[in-house]
């Protein structure tokens, strides 16, 4: 009995001295430190991110101008092409550039109009219909847009295109751009 009295005052008397000496009376801690690390580190990670994000910005911002123009006259280019898949790809450009006046302008300007006119012509699928129909609505929501467009004698290609069986978008394309031209006093009387 004594000698498990003896190991139960040594293992209570080792933990209390351990307990006195593993106390830390100071403010400084590994862990505090530690942690002040990682939140630096995750601040100027931050810093650099919008740093780099900025600056990507400002050069896209100067660059993508000059791109925008060469874009336009590749996509008039593409209209050029005998394959109808890159027709298509050309008209489906064409829509997504022509967001404002100045722009719908300029691809009148570089002859893009005239191709979608002459693309719709030689349509011989929906899809391909469907793009030149869809690119051409895009161009007519501009009024001098519009007025080239009825020189380069829309109304009669799109008055000559086959009714779609398949695809309901060409013929809402076809209503609504004969529509917005006779609205604008373009249409002929047939």
């Amino acid at each position: 009995m004594r000698t498990l009295a003896s190991q139960l005052t040594t293992y209570v008397c080792r933990r209390r001295a351990g307990n006195v000496q593993s106390r830390n009376f100071s403010l400084y801690n590994g862990k505090d430190d530690l942690a002040l690390e990682q939140d630096a580190e995750r601040k100027i990670g931050w810093l650099l991110k919008l740093l780099f994000a900025g600056t990507a910005a400002a050069v896209g911002y100067q660059f993508f101008p000059y791109m925008g123009d060469n874009l336009m006259q590749q996509s008039v280019s593409l209209l050029k092409v005998k394959d109808p898949l890159f027709k298509r790809m050309g008209a489906s450009r064409l829509t997504r550039f022509a967001i404002d006046d100045e722009r719908r302008m300029k691809i009148v300007e570089i002859g893009g109009a005239q191709e979608l006119v002459n693309m719709l012509g030689a349509a011989k699928d929906d899809r391909t219909q469907k793009e030149a129909l869809k690119a051409l609505a895009a161009l007519s929501l501009s009024d001098e847009a519009a007025g080239a467009l009825h020189h380069a004698g829309v109304i009669s290609v799109i008055k000559s295109t086959p009714d779609s069986l398949n695809d309901a978008e060409v013929e809402k394309y076809k209503s609504s751009l004969l529509k917005r031209f006779q609205d604008l006093r373009y249409d002929i009387p047939s």
